[in-house]
């Protein structure tokens, strides 16, 4: 009964802040679209405003597979792409490769993107971490309906345009120990395809004739290779709360790495990235990032940033938000996470200021499913009761039992610093010893 009303008041608690959180969340958003816009109006000509007063990138959409621009959901995407420094969870697999080497626990996630008009977007990925080698894989399956009429308005072909990336991840953390988290690099192999249906043909003046034309969506459909490449690192700046992790990141991300794609160049881009954790439950990151047409220089779009924040709120509940700016438009963000252990359930809302307002636009659901951390926080607990079951019996002067249980910790773990400082300790105070006894033995004999 006691049980049945713990569980009765912690679902009360979470259905309240999730009240709570939409209230804030939804103030939040409206603050920052009114900041963003000002006077300006979403009546019939608000687009037409908006373009000329944001002035479009004369080089936007020259790149091929938009699926690799559109994002997954969940944490990285609520708080506006601003992710590539903290990859945090496993959608670090779309924004720094380096990330599956520091994952807490072993994750498969699924998402759904609600993007524009008819397009969805799905996603699954599964990611874990033995020791320092991190690896990972994802699907990412972008698709809308596709429907040709001829002049006299019969449906003469239907079917599904489509673009998917398959993703495998590696990466391995470097140089880790206790007072220095190491640096990560990582790399992700990715193979995209664009799939187009079979259209009409037609004649001289543009007049649809109604007639399939066999196999012509596979002259638009392409299969291409490509890779990511990233690093990542943390440390300590201004750090006013006791916790062993770090509360500062920084990564450096090159992206979509390949040849063109059927005389298309692939978005590749270079983003550098910065994270920081002022106080335990607040979490700013910052991205700024440079695209480059591999083709053709001259021809790459203009550099665009992202800035998020994440709260967590209380253990199981978190908000974020973030803005994503482009030479040409901003898209705010904000979403939620309900964290119940064994899965954390998100959702995120997306406007882009350069399309219509619509409360049911760009919504983006997702869940993690935990799998386990292969035993990772048993191991760092028992190497803690070792170092400190050592501490004790070398202050009791018992250098035998602190050598055994220091030794046995980095055997445990062979990054654990403080153990090999202790060892350091006994065998400078050994050599001493040893000294001492060498010198009254010099001094016995001269008498």
């Amino acid at each position: 009964m006691i049980d049945n009303m713990i569980r009765s008041n912690r679902l009360s608690d979470i259905l309240i802040g999730m009240c709570k959180l939409e209230r804030g969340l939804w103030l939040f958003f409206l603050i920052l679209a009114a900041g963003s816009l000002g006077a300006l109006d979403f009546n019939s000509d608000a687009y037409g405003n908006l373009s000329d007063f944001y002035r479009i990138d004369d080089n936007a959409g020259l790149t091929a597979f938009p699926v690799l621009r559109i994002p997954m959901g969940g944490m990285a995407e609520g708080m506006g792409t601003a992710f590539a420094a903290l990859a945090e969870d496993l959608t670090f697999i779309e924004w720094n490769p380096a990330g599956s080497s520091r994952l807490e626990f072993t994750e498969v996630g699924f998402f759904h993107n609600n993007w524009i008009a008819d397009t969805k977007l799905e996603s699954i990925v599964f990611a874990s971490r033995i020791e320092h080698l991190g690896y990972a894989a994802g699907i990412k399956w972008l698709y809308l309906p596709f429907s040709e009429y001829n002049m006299y308005g019969n449906r003469v072909s239907k079917g599904y345009y489509s673009e998917g990336v398959v993703t495998l991840n590696v990466s391995y953390n470097f140089l880790a120990g206790y007072y220095f988290s190491g640096i990560s690099v990582g790399a992700n192999l990715k193979g995209a395809f664009r799939f187009m249906p079979d259209y009409s043909s037609a004649d001289d003046r543009g007049n649809n004739e109604g007639s399939v034309l066999r196999s012509s969506g596979r002259s638009q459909s392409a299969i291409m290779a490509m890779m990511d490449l990233g690093a990542l690192v943390q440390f300590n700046v201004f750090k006013k709360y006791n916790a062993r992790e770090k509360n500062t990141s920084a990564a450096l991300v090159i992206r979509n790495l390949g040849p063109k794609a059927k005389g298309e160049p692939l978005p590749t881009s270079l983003t550098a990235a910065l994270a920081y954790k002022p106080v335990r439950p607040v979490t700013v990151a910052f991205d700024y990032t440079l695209p480059v047409n591999m083709q053709q220089f001259d021809l790459s779009e203009k550099p665009s940033w992202a800035a998020g924040f994440n709260v967590d709120i209380t253990e199981f509940l978190s908000m974020r938000a973030g803005l994503l700016g482009r030479y040409g438009g901003y898209r705010v963000t904000i979403g939620s996470a309900v964290d119940l252990g064994k899965i954390a359930l998100e959702m995120n809302y997306s406007l882009d200021l350069l399309t219509q307002f619509t409360p049911l636009n760009r919504i983006s659901l997702g869940a993690r499913i935990n799998l386990g951390d292969q035993g990772r926080q048993e191991l760092s607990s028992r190497v803690d009761t070792l170092y400190l079951t050592g501490l004790d019996a070398y202050n009791q002067g018992n250098m035998l039992q602190a050598r055994t249980n220091w030794e046995e910790a980095l055997r445990l773990n062979p990054r654990f610093d403080p153990a090999k400082e202790a060892l350091s300790l006994i065998q400078n105070s050994s050599s001493l010893d040893d000294r001492i006894m060498q010198m009254q033995s010099l001094d016995d004999y001269k008498w």
